[in-house]
C-alpha cells in the first residue's frame, strides 16, 4: 500500500513536530521565559512598524541612517514609501505572532523561525544591495539586539519543561 504525504513517516518527528505541530492549538511546552521574549519581539517589532508607517522620514534618517536630504526630493520619497511598505509587512508577520502568543501558543517556536529568517533575509539583500547609511544608525544595531533575542527565544520554546511530557 502507499503512503500519503500525511501518513509518511518523518525523520526526527520530535524536533520536526516542534516546529510544525498537529494540531496548532494553545498547548505549550516550551519555556515560559520563552513567551516572554515572544511577547516583548512582538511589541517591539508592532511599535517599530507602527512608528515607521506614521513617520517614515524621520524614522529613516535618525534611527537608520539614511541620507535622505542628500538625496532628490523624489528619490527621497520612494525610499521613505518602499521603507514604510516593508514596515506594513513587518507589522502583519507581528500581528500575526501576536494571534500565536495569545490563541496558538503551539505554534511559537515555528514563528521564531518565521522572526529569524526574516531578519536573515533582509540581511542578505543587504548584503548584495548594500543600504548608504550615515554614522552607526541606532536602528541596526537595535535590529541586532532583537534578532539575537529571536535565537535565545527559539532554543528556549524548544526546551521542554521538566515536569511536561510533550506527547511523540
Amino acid at each position: 500500500m502507499t503512503e500519503t504525504i500525511v501518513e509518511a513517516p518523518v525523520r526526527n518527528e520530535k524536533i520536526v513536530g516542534r516546529f510544525f505541530p498537529q494540531p496548532i492549538d494553545n498547548r505549550y511546552s516550551g519555556s515560559k521565559m520563552a513567551l516572554w521574549l515572544f511577547g516583548l519581539i512582538v511589541f517591539v517589532h508592532i511599535l517599530q512598524s507602527v512608528m515607521v508607517i506614521v513617520n517614515g522620514y524621520s524614522i529613516a534618517q535618525s534611527a537608520d541612517g539614511f541620507p535622505l536630504e542628500t538625496y532628490p526630493a523624489a528619490a527621497a520619497q520612494t525610499i521613505v514609501a518602499i521603507f514604510a511598505v516593508s514596515s506594513l509587512r513587518r507589522l502583519i508577520i507581528s500581528l500575526i505572532c501576536a494571534v500565536v502568543l495569545f490563541r496558538y501558543r503551539s505554534a511559537v517556536p515555528l514563528m521564531f523561525v518565521v522572526l529569524g529568517l526574516s531578519y536573515l533575509g533582509g540581511q542578505v539583500i543587504v548584503y548584495f544591495y548594500p543600504i548608504v547609511r550615515v554614522g552607526t544608525p541606532p536602528g541596526v544595531v537595535m535590529n541586532l539586539i532583537m534578532f539575537g533575542l529571536t535565537i535565545v527565544g527559539l532554543a528556549l520554546s524548544l526546551w521542554k519543561r521538566g515536569n511536561e511530557k510533550v506527547p511523540a
